[in-house]
């Protein structure tokens, strides 16, 4: 009996079904499609992406997002002969299912049907109650890696998916990689959920350096050094080190203040991979920490150094990633060191712009470069009441994590100082009000508003 091919919209919505990349809602942060290749594949290589389908399968979507179907088709062929040399069953559904949509946005319907019935005759097979899906640990371990690798607003989901996986096979070496990883990325709130689950990782691959370095830097953030300086031996020692988990123990020294350490390294990773845009933002925030260490320094000379090597490092960072914000943002904190304020504005206001067209930069982020541009606002350029307006914003957020304690913490000072210098008052009184109110301090909140009530002789009806 030969089926009978649906219409399109008939196709759309079976395709609509599919457990693919197409179907997963991955939110990239970036706008720059075309940039958008070149930031996964430098994420590949940093966080040693070892599942050759699953690489071959995002790139492909990747490719399909710029219009670049025929290179997308050969991407999946390549994963389609992987599978099938390395007996790899179950993904196949993920690759078929990318398949049929490629097919489909390049108006061969047909084409698109084949490998929609390939799927369900496989689905069929492994007796799954899903027509074109089927529940299993393999593809919550593919999508786990595709969520991780498009950024931030996909962490919480790509641990999820790990977290599912783990339930079939808990002690699987890879899904605890991949779920150990996904926690280090959303444990940016010293709320150590990753540390347990990095120590297992590295229990399961005690030959994987890469993995260490991600359990190195957790260490670091819970002041357990001796522990972090074993595993950068057991690293550094390894003949399995790439250039990536330099990175990372790059990061560890940059941050302990050996910036002698962590540049040499930098270096050698660089060499293995010239056109990262990350390495190069490494590199820059290792010389603006030697701006800054000299800024009490009477060797003016040798902090100007320090800064124009940092601002070549951050404007290659931005040539290889033109909305890498951070980067935008670190620049401007360089000029302003060095009294280069129109600079410092022109890119800090590059930054506040992106952020305002990228809808998927994580809230934390966000909440940082407000933080950032009102310390500028408020240090480098005297305008307290420009650096209150960022705090406020920041606060306004909501989302109650580490930077959002730190604009709460700067906007408190910025009113302490001025009810102690009798600066603008009532005003100072009212923003001293809010900060007790955000932490729960509701009796000092209602002495602040009342003064302040006072200071207007009461005909503020906000107060």
């Amino acid at each position: 009996m030969v089926r009978e091919i649906g219409s399109g919209d008939q196709v759309k919505d079976s395709l609509m079904q599919l457990s693919c990349h197409f179907t997963w809602d991955l939110l990239f942060e970036d706008i720059d499609i075309p940039d958008l290749e070149r930031r996964i594949s430098e994420e590949f290589a940093f966080l040693d992406f070892k599942d050759t389908v699953g690489m071959l399968n995002l790139l492909a979507y990747v490719k399909h997002l710029k219009g670049q179907h025929e290179e997308a088709l050969q991407n999946l062929n390549e994963a389609e002969a992987f599978i099938e040399r390395e007996t790899l069953g179950k993904r196949s559904l993920v690759t078929w299912g990318n398949c049929a949509w490629v097919h489909y946005h390049m108006g061969m319907v047909a084409l698109a049907q084949t490998y929609l019935d390939k799927v369900e005759n496989t689905c069929k097979e492994l007796g799954s109650p899903f027509r074109y899906t089927v529940e299993c640990a393999e593809i919550e371990y593919e999508q786990g890696w595709a969520l991780l690798k498009c950024g931030g607003k996909n962490y919480a989901g790509a641990r999820t998916c790990f977290q599912m996986a783990l339930e079939d096979e808990p002690e699987n070496p890879e899904y605890n990689i991949g779920y150990a990883v996904a926690a280090y990325h959303m444990d940016f709130d010293d709320n150590n959920i990753s540390l347990e689950a990095l120590r297992k990782a590295v229990r399961l691959n005690p030959e994987d350096p890469n993995i260490k370095a991600y359990l190195v830097l957790k260490l670091q953030d819970v002041g357990e050094a001796a522990e972090a300086e074993t595993h950068i031996e057991e690293i550094l020692s390894s003949t399995s080190c790439q250039h990536y988990t330099f990175c990372y123990i790059a990061k560890y020294y940059r941050r302990k203040g050996c910036i002698d350490k962590a540049l040499p390294l930098l270096h050698r990773a660089l060499q293995a991979s010239p056109a990262s845009g990350y390495l190069h933002y490494q590199l820059g925030l290792c010389h603006h920490r030697q701006v800054m260490q000299l800024r009490t320094s009477s060797n003016k000379q040798a902090q100007r150094q320090a800064a124009q090597q940092a601002l070549f490092e951050f404007q290659e960072a931005v040539k290889l990633r033109p909305t890498f914000e951070m980067a935008y943002v670190c620049m401007a904190e360089v000029h302003a060191e060095i009294g280069q304020y129109e600079e410092a504005d022109a890119n800090f206001q590059e930054a506040l712009n992106m952020m305002e067209v990228n809808m998927n930069l994580e809230c934390h982020k966000e909440q940082d470069i407000h933080l950032r541009y009102g310390f500028y606002q408020g240090f480098h350029r005297k305008s307290e009441g420009d650096a209150i307006t960022h705090y406020l914003i920041g606060l306004n957020m909501k989302e109650n994590n580490f930077v959002w304690r730190k604009l709460l913490t700067a906007l408190e000072e910025v009113a302490k100082r001025h009810v102690h210098e009798h600066v603008r008052l009532v005003e100072s009184y009212s923003l001293l009000g809010l900060v007790h109110k955000l932490k729960g301090d509701k009796e000092e909140a209602l002495q602040c508003y009342e003064t302040a009530l006072r200071l207007t002789g009461g005909l503020n009806p906000e107060f």
